[in-house]
């Protein structure tokens, strides 16, 4: 079982000042009522992500720590990368990080 992370309102509130529009959900994340709340109001679609599949190092990226550096990374680049490609070097980066 991996490690919990926890999101606040606060969190919430300052993953949509870094640009989030979604937040990957697993079994391993855990939102209070407020910040599920803060994330409606906000316009944050909570994503509930299915297991990450060891095999296919380049799907999407779906933990919680990819769906922050993707904030900070699109918040100093904007749209000048593709957010697919973003996605598959968050991938690999973090597939390289498992191994």
């Amino acid at each position: 079982m991996g490690k919990k992370t926890f999101y606040t309102e606060r969190d919430i509130e300052d993953l949509a000042a870094q640009g989030m529009t979604s937040l990957p959900l697993n079994d391993d994340i855990v939102l209070t009522d407020l910040a599920r709340e803060k994330a409606e109001r906000l316009g944050i679609t909570l994503v509930k992500e299915e297991a990450r599949h060891r095999d296919c190092p380049l799907a999407a990226p779906t933990s919680a720590l990819a769906a922050r550096v993707k904030a900070a990374v699109l918040t100093r680049v904007g749209d000048s990368v593709p957010e697919t490609l973003l996605d598959e070097i968050i991938a690999r980066v973090l597939a390289q990080l498992d191994e």
